[in-house]
């Protein structure tokens, strides 16, 4: 069986002091949007200052995203509504976060091309998220889990936006999200397909 992911060890660490308050775990999903969002819209505006601090939001709301299931896991209050909304949230962060990149990056080497790269990578993210989300409904949780490699999942190369900015490697990124998000939703799509078959799921 694999060990849960970092990220998701920390979520739980952060989420059991809220279980007794009145937070709910839609009130976190709904912080997460609205940091999310920011980032967007701070990313978009092409400032170096100014793409530092969304990257941050940008990590902080994809964390978030694993801190709110963790409460509701923790503190019983898991519901088919907040599934889905965490699941629209996460795909309107990801989509809003990569266009305002490409945006913020249109003035330039990639010049116009960034807008494009940035779309592709946010709606192929946010598609990637939504097969895996058919996948679960029509097969159950076990379809889709994700292996761990020490500790890390697939997932987690979005948290790499942070120190990409900070460091001022966006352009490469950008480029590779643009190119890389599509080919890997064609592969989700495979596994989606083969997700039925006891011999094509991932081992325990």
């Amino acid at each position: 069986m694999n060990e849960a992911p970092w990220d998701q060890k920390l979520a739980r660490i952060l989420a059991k002091p809220l279980v007794r308050t009145p937070v709910h775990p839609n009130h976190i999903t709904t912080l997460g949007l609205l940091l999310g969002l920011a980032a967007a819209w701070l990313f978009s505006l092409g400032d170096r200052d100014a793409a530092n601090w969304a990257a941050a939001l940008f990590v902080l709301a994809a964390f978030l995203d694993h801190v709110d299931g963790e409460l509701a896991r923790l503190a019983g209050k898991t519901s088919r509504f907040g599934h889905y909304y965490d699941h629209v949230v996460s795909g309107i962060t990801y989509t809003a976060g990569f266009i305002g990149i490409g945006i913020g990056m249109s003035g330039g080497v990639l010049g116009w091309w960034a807008i494009p790269l940035g779309i592709v990578a946010g709606i192929s993210i946010t598609l990637v998220m939504s097969v895996r989300l058919g996948t679960e409904i029509k097969h159950g949780k076990e379809s889709i889990r994700q292996r761990n490699f020490a500790g890390f999942q697939a997932e987690d190369v979005l948290y790499v936006v942070g120190p990409v900015t900070w460091l001022g490697g966006m352009m490469p990124f950008l480029l590779a999200a643009g190119v890389g998000t599509p080919l890997f939703l064609i592969w989700v799509i495979w596994r989606s397909a083969t997700a039925s078959s006891p011999a094509n799921r991932e081992p325990p």
